[in-house]
């Protein structure tokens, strides 16, 4: 099953993304082919395009914060190791406080926060305004009504 991602990743890399992201050879191995699914262009990279294919991200109100996630600053796309940094955020929190590196593991509850923080910065000044907190909301309250009318 991982022999695919094992072609294309070097030994170092997929050492090194374990380390890093926590995530099993095997994990890595399905994420790269989740990954490879979405690269639509085939090469090598998700463009925001890619992402809004994604139909549980299509009609999340936040969807296009949670893409802004994943795409770095000045960038238009993002590689495997962006995207499954990325991901890494969403593993369970498990007992171990550092990473391979001494530092926070990309999962820990401060490393959580902040990634769930950066959802709401919009301008990324490192502070939630009020606008920008009530623009979050009246997206999500949008939705809420969207969905309450569809159920009707």
């Amino acid at each position: 099953m991982g022999s695919q991602a094992s072609m294309l990743l070097r030994n170092e890399e997929l050492e090194a993304i374990k380390k890093e992201t926590g995530f099993s050879h095997s994990q890595i191995a399905r994420l790269y082919k989740r990954f490879t699914t979405l690269d639509k262009e085939e090469n090598g990279t998700l463009s925001r395009e890619d992402f809004q294919r994604i139909p549980e991200l299509a009609i999340n109100p936040l969807g296009d914060r949670i893409i802004s996630a994943f795409i770095p600053d000045g960038e238009d796309q993002v590689n495997f190791r962006g995207f499954i940094r990325i991901l890494a955020h969403f593993r369970p929190i498990d007992a171990k406080s550092k990473d391979g590196n001494g530092s926070e593991p990309l999962n820990s509850r401060i490393n959580k926060l902040r990634f769930a923080f950066q959802l709401y910065d919009l301008d990324k000044d490192d502070k939630i305004s009020r606008s920008e907190l009530l623009q979050v909301l009246e997206k999500v309250q949008i939705e809420q009504k969207m969905s309450i009318q569809f159920l009707d």
